[in-house]
């Protein structure tokens, strides 16, 4: 049921994951505001997707429109400039000697989760909404929920008040990913993430496969093609929210 009280900030960056995020928190608060981060990635395509899913969203789905409020862009470009990763600079997508993605930027969400935590506390809101997944994700350890955990009490002890960082997707399959958003939203919610959201790290748009858009190489095509084609073998099954 929907928090008749408190409200929740998403983080959102226009991808498959924090999409259904949003979707999910509109289904259960009566007040969703959204953020999202430019720290220089070289997927800038996803800042502007995140426009358009944010849009759509609202045209589509009536009953969450009205739930829907402000959305807020934070520059922390200043931040991607320390990482030198591949997503921040022209570096090949491979394993690093740490055994870690070259895609990793250390830290970053623990950088988000502390924006958000400040934004939401000067908007009012409650609960910090994310799209962090342990199960099926690109090896990154800032994606545990053993990190949330952390950043919640640390959050709590700096702030001097509560900031519950909800991951819906954490013990999630990106299959499973897929069919939450019909959970949520239908058919219609599962085409509009499908054809609008941006996963691609090379921010390729000029090609459009059966699940999405993107180069169909990449560390995160690669899951997010896989996840599509696992859920349409079992029949595209559906996952109640």
């Amino acid at each position: 049921m929907p928090d008749p009280i408190h409200g929740a900030l998403v983080l959102f960056s226009g991808g498959q994951d924090s999409s259904v995020c949003l979707a999910w928190a509109l289904e259960r608060y009566t007040r969703v505001e959204t953020v999202g981060f430019d720290y220089g990635q070289r997927h800038a395509v996803e800042l502007e997707a995140r426009r358009v899913v944010r849009a759509e969203i609202a045209r589509r789905f009536p009953a969450w429109a009205v739930r829907l409020g402000g959305d807020h862009m934070l520059d922390i470009m200043g931040f991607g400039a320390i990482g030198e990763t591949a997503l921040t600079a022209e570096r090949a997508i491979e394993i690093t000697e740490r055994g870690l993605p070259s895609t990793f930027v250390p830290g970053r969400n623990l950088v988000f989760l502390t924006y958000a935590a400040a934004l939401a506390d000067r908007l009012g809101l409650k609960a910090l909404v994310g799209g962090m997944c342990e199960t099926d994700f690109s090896g990154y350890p800032d994606c545990r929920r053993a990190t949330m955990d952390a950043m919640e009490h640390a959050l709590a002890l700096g702030i001097d008040r509560e900031f519950p960082i909800k991951t819906p997707l954490m013990k999630l399959s990106k299959a499973s990913t897929w069919a939450l958003a019909k959970g949520l939203g239908g058919e219609d919610l599962v085409e509009l993430i499908r054809t609008e959201s941006h996963t691609c790290y090379l921010g390729r748009r000029d090609q459009l496969h059966e699940w999405g858009y993107g180069c169909g190489v990449c560390p995160a095509c690669e899951l997010r093609a896989n996840g599509w084609h696992d859920w349409v073998g079992r029949g595209r099954p559906t996952l109640k929210p």
